[in-house]
C-alpha cells in the first residue's frame, strides 16, 4: 500500500483531518505511526463506541498504524464518574475491553494502557503537565470543557482545568503521532497543536471521526458549530442509543421509535447507521418487503440506497426494519460473549452502578 492509498483509507475515518500535508510527511517517514484515543469508563458501551469504533480502528491498522487506547481511569475520577470510585471505574474499563474483544477489533495491532498505572510508571509525565500548563491560558483551557461533557462554567470543579492539560500530555508520553478521537474532542487536540511547539514537541496529526447521531435526534431547533455534537447519542437517554448488549427486542423497539422522515436525509440517524456501520460491514444489504409494497430491494452501496430513499422508492419503515435486522446480526457475537463467565459478571456490575456527574 503506497502513501496515497493509506491517506485515502485514513480519510474514510476522518470527518476532519488536520492536516493532510502533515499526515503525508508522517507516512513517508514513519512505517508504523502510533494513533491514540482515550476512553473514559462511564457506563455501558453504545454502538458508536463499540462497533463503529472497531470499524474505524481496523481501517487505520490496515495502513500499518499501531493503535493505543488509554483506558482513562484517572480522567473518569476527575470527571466524578461513579463519585470518583476508582475501583468501580476500573471494573467499567475492564468491561469495555471485553466489548472490543467481542466485536471484531484488530487487537493484534491495539494496545490497552491504563492511565493510573501508566502515570505511576512514567513520573516525567507530571513535569510535562506542568510545562504545558505554563503555555496555555486559563480561558483557553476552560473552553475545552466540552471534552468532559461539560459547558464552560466557573462553578465547575477545578479538575476541568487539569483534565485537558493531562489529555494533551498523554499524546506526548504515549509517543502518539496521531490523535484519533471524536469530533467532540477537537478543542483539546487543537490546544495540543498550538502549545506543543512551545515546549519543543511536534504537533500531532488530528483525525477526528464522525459522531453518530442519537436515534431520536432532530436538528430542527439546533444551531451553531456544535449542533451535530449536541445531537449525538447519549447514555443518559437510553432510547437515543443502541448498547452493545441490547436485546433483539430492545433494538427493534428503538429503531421503530427512531427519528426518520420519508425522503429526508439531513439529520436522519437511521441512514447514519447504514452509512457508518452497516455498509462498512456488509457488501450489500437486502430490504425485505411484501410484493404488494414493491417486493425486496437490494443495494450494494450506501449512496445507491440513499438516492432511492430521496426518490421515495424506499420508505422510512423499510429502512428502520432493515437497520434493526442487520444491527441485531452484528451485535449477536457480543451478546454471546457476555452471556457467561467473567464478561457476564462485569456486565452485571456495570449495570448495577450509578454514573454520577
Amino acid at each position: 500500500m503506497n502513501v496515497d492509498e493509506k491517506i485515502e483509507i485514513i480519510k474514510q475515518v476522518a470527518e476532519e483531518l488536520i492536516n493532510e500535508d502533515d499526515l503525508r510527511k508522517l507516512l513517508e517517514n514513519v512505517e508504523n505511526p502510533i494513533a491514540y484515543d482515550g476512553f473514559e469508563p462511564s457506563g455501558q458501551i453504545h454502538i458508536a463506541q463499540g462497533l463503529m469504533r472497531s470499524i474505524n480502528v481496523n481501517k487505520l491498522t490496515s495502513t500499518g498504524i499501531k493503535f493505543k487506547f488509554l483506558v482513562a481511569d484517572y480522567f473518569a475520577m476527575l470527571n466524578n464518574k461513579y463519585k470518583g470510585d476508582l475501583e468501580k471505574i476500573q471494573i467499567v474499563g475492564e468491561y469495555a475491553i471485553e466489548v472490543w474483544k467481542s466485536c471484531g477489533m484488530d487487537l493484534d495491532n491495539v494496545e490497552f494502557i491504563w492511565a493510573k498505572k501508566f502515570y505511576e510508571e512514567n513520573p516525567n509525565y507530571w513535569e510535562t503537565v506542568l510545562k504545558l500548563s505554563m503555555t496555555a491560558t486559563t480561558s483557553r483551557v476552560l473552553k475545552c470543557g466540552q471534552i468532559m461533557g461539560r459547558e464552560e462554567n466557573t462553578s465547575n470543579p477545578s479538575s476541568q482545568i487539569l483534565y485537558p492539560i493531562m489529555q494533551a500530555a498523554d499524546i506526548i508520553h504515549l509517543g502518539a503521532n496521531i490523535a484519533q478521537l471524536g469530533l467532540d474532542q477537537r478543542k483539546v487536540n487543537m490546544l495540543a497543536r498550538d502549545i506543543f511547539p512551545k515546549i519543543g514537541k511536534r504537533k500531532p496529526v488530528c483525525v477526528h471521526h464522525h459522531m453518530l447521531l442519537g436515534l431520536q435526534a432532530s436538528g430542527a431547533d439546533l444551531i451553531g458549530v456544535d449542533r451535530k455534537i449536541a445531537m449525538k447519542m447519549s447514555k443518559s437517554k437510553p432510547d437515543t442509543a443502541i448498547f452493545m448488549t441490547d436485546s433483539v427486542e430492545d433494538v427493534n423497539r428503538k429503531f421503530k421509535k427512531a427519528h426518520c422522515i420519508d425522503g429526508i436525509v439531513d439529520d436522519n440517524p437511521v441512514l447514519e447507521y447504514f452509512n457508518h456501520i452497516i455498509f462498512q460491514r456488509y457488501d450489500s444489504i437486502l430490504i425485505e418487503r411484501p410484493e404488494k409494497f414493491g417486493g425486496n430491494l437490494e443495494y450494494k452501496t450506501y449512496s445507491e440506497m440513499e438516492q432511492e430513499f430521496i426518490a421515495g422508492n424506499v420508505k422510512s419503515i423499510d429502512i428502520k426494519q432493515c437497520a434493526a435486522k442487520y444491527i441485531n446480526e452484528l451485535l449477536e457475537p457480543t451478546r454471546i460473549h457476555f452471556s457467561e463467565g467473567r464478561p457476564l459478571e462485569l456486565l452485571e456490575k456495570v449495570k448495577s452502578y450509578s454514573v454520577s456527574r
